[in-house]
């Protein structure tokens, strides 16, 4: 059996094993109470500007 020549550091399997997690999670999109369209949470909506209820970015409504 071979053995290793160097040891994998802490921060290289830890690098490896974070990129592999942030590709299987699921991204939880929900729904925007003024315009409904679907956005991620504590985000401002892309589509109409608000976030928590108030006008947060102007954007033309058309």
């Amino acid at each position: 059996m071979a053995n290793l020549t160097r040891k994998t550091s802490k921060s290289k399997s830890r690098s490896r094993t974070a990129a592999n997690m942030k590709l299987k999670q699921q991204i939880n999109a929900v729904e925007c109470p003024n315009c409904h369209a679907k956005r991620l949470p504590h985000r401002i909506c892309g589509s109409c500007g608000f976030y928590d209820g108030k006008e947060a970015v102007k954007k033309d409504m058309e």
